[in-house]
């Protein structure tokens, strides 16, 4: 090759790379983001099923003597934040549903309410309990975003979960 057509493919595969390279390194940290987000997606929603299971077999006649076997918002968020290994405990919102009304909470605050729920007359055997929780998930694609500052939050998306049982006993 002659030194004159060398100089002219210099620098080629650092152009290559800025071409190629940087897309590849966008669509890998997607890849991370997605898979994060939905792992957070599906441990919320499995941390509120294990709480509202724990809810549904401590209904009215697991209160009654000798029973004492009533359960708190406190010890139900307690079920609901072991199962949610990860979950900032300041950001998850708790609403419980029963018959006898709603409590909506954030999880950091639910674990030291001691009110027995569900409370009656949602504590009867059949009623319906709910535990619904929405956790803001923040995006790491939103610093990749164009003029995205400090205070902008495109990148955060609110997860909700749901579960719904009957109340056993």
């Amino acid at each position: 090759m002659t030194p004159n057509r060398r100089n002219r493919r210099r620098g080629s595969s650092t152009l290559e790379f800025t071409l190629v390279g940087i897309p590849i390194i966008f669509v890998l940290i997607s890849t991370f983001e997605m898979a994060r987000g939905m792992w957070n997606y599906h441990t919320i929603a499995y941390a509120v099923k294990e709480g509202t299971r724990y809810a549904s077999v401590h209904g009215v006649n697991c209160a009654t003597s000798p029973n004492s076997c009533s359960v708190t918002i406190g010890q139900i968020t307690q079920k609901i934040v072991d199962a949610g290994i990860g979950l900032p405990t300041n950001q998850l919102r708790l609403t419980f549903t029963s018959a006898s009304g709603s409590i909506s909470c954030y999880a950091n605050t639910c674990l030291s309410n001691g009110t027995v729920w569900p409370q009656s007359p949602g504590n009867v055997v059949g009623s319906s309990i709910q535990i619904d929780a929405t956790y803001p998930f923040q995006s790491a694609i939103s610093m990749f975003w164009p003029g995205a500052g400090s205070g902008m939050n495109a990148g955060t998306v609110n997860f909700p979960a749901s579960s719904r049982e009957a109340v056993q006993f």
